[in-house]
């Protein structure tokens, strides 16, 4: 199948006045047409400067210093601001984490919802947009749109609105969805009934979705892939089973072992030891080495390779080169390395 989204070795840097924080380095990865790809690591390893990379909504000072991002066949790395604009909200459209900074405190929701509806097509009439205003709350799971639509987004609960911001990023049809974080703000039962909507859309419209999460426990009902990002960069890749019951890096250990599901009978959840390491200067070799129980002298000299696995699962540590000493898997599935 083809691709929809194919990101090769993209680089992104951002100046500042401790220095240069290299945000993203070197990452490849693609999304084929209907597929939910799940991007899941810790805050502050570039999983929302990845999406801004695509949808082209980077602040000004930062820059792509290397590597491309194909939408459709087209690299948009080259467009302008006036083309991607056209391509927002159509080709592809994102919701963010706090839907309080999204939403205006002084419009309607259904004025909201309208205005996205009227930004992708300019040819409806104010009677098609509030039907189509009311098929997109409808969509999203609010009930009594014709009457919620006359509602303010004090008026909802974060679940509520949260609900809103996916109608106005599912008003122009958009062939991939970015999810920036959507359940992060919501309890725990209304984190589950997003991730359950976003899949239902999902399957009914057919559209591509990136997930970004730092919890793999919210992605696990969702997700088709799975990426596991550290530091700036992919260290695992692969399908939802092979990353949740096969994992392979270290990191992607320390966050399976860190689910409450597998700390029953324990009394306290497992962490992992340190903080990650500053990306205005990243460190020299596997940037998560010092926090690696089981890193080899290797991992603070050079940088792993992406070792395959198997067609669909890759990890970047040096305990797949055949080199390597055998390690249990922390979470039991026999040796790895």
């Amino acid at each position: 199948m083809s691709q929809l989204l194919e990101i090769k070795n993209l680089t992104v840097t951002v100046p500042g006045s401790g220095g240069t924080v290299h945000a993203v380095r070197d990452v490849s990865l693609t999304l084929r047409p209907g597929e939910v790809l799940a991007l899941v690591g810790e805050s502050g390893c570039g999983k929302s400067m990845l999406c801004k990379s695509i949808m082209g909504l980077l602040p000004k000072s930062a820059r792509i210093q290397q590597g491309s991002i194909t939408v459709d066949g087209r690299d948009i790395t080259l467009c302008s601001q006036r083309e991607m604009r056209r391509l927002r909200g159509t080709l592809m459209s994102i919701i963010f984490q706090d839907p309080m900074t999204v939403l205006d405190p002084t419009m309607t929701i259904g004025a909201q919802i309208e205005e996205a509806v009227a930004h992708v097509d300019k040819s409806l009439s104010k009677k098609q947009r509030h039907a189509r205003v009311l098929e997109l709350m409808e969509m999203v799971g609010i009930e009594n749109p014709e009457e919620r639509s006359r509602l303010y987004p004090y008026n909802f609960s974060g679940g509520m609105r949260q609900r809103s911001v996916m109608a106005i990023a599912l008003a122009g049809n958009p062939r991939i969805l970015l999810a920036d974080e959507p359940t992060t703000a919501l309890d725990v039962t209304i984190q589950a009934q997003i991730i359950d909507l976003l899949r239902d859309i999902q399957q009914r419209l057919g559209t591509a979705t990136i997930l970004v999460s730092h919890d793999l426990g919210v992605v696990a009902r969702a997700a088709d892939r799975v990426a596991i990002m550290y530091a700036g960069k992919i260290v695992e890749i692969g399908t939802a089973e092979e990353v949740y019951y096969d994992p392979r890096h270290p990191y992607t250990w320390g966050l399976m072992q860190s689910l409450p599901a597998l700390s029953k009978g324990k009394e306290s959840l497992h962490t992992i030891p340190g903080m990650p390491p500053t990306l205005v200067a990243p460190p020299k070799g596997d940037a998560f080495a010092c926090r690696n129980e089981y890193a080899l002298a290797i991992d603070y000299e050079q940088e792993p390779p992406m070792f395959q696995i198997t067609d669909t699962h890759y990890a970047a540590t040096w305990l797949l080169d055949p080199r390597a000493p055998k390690i249990p898997c922390p979470m039991g599935g026999g040796l790895h390395g």
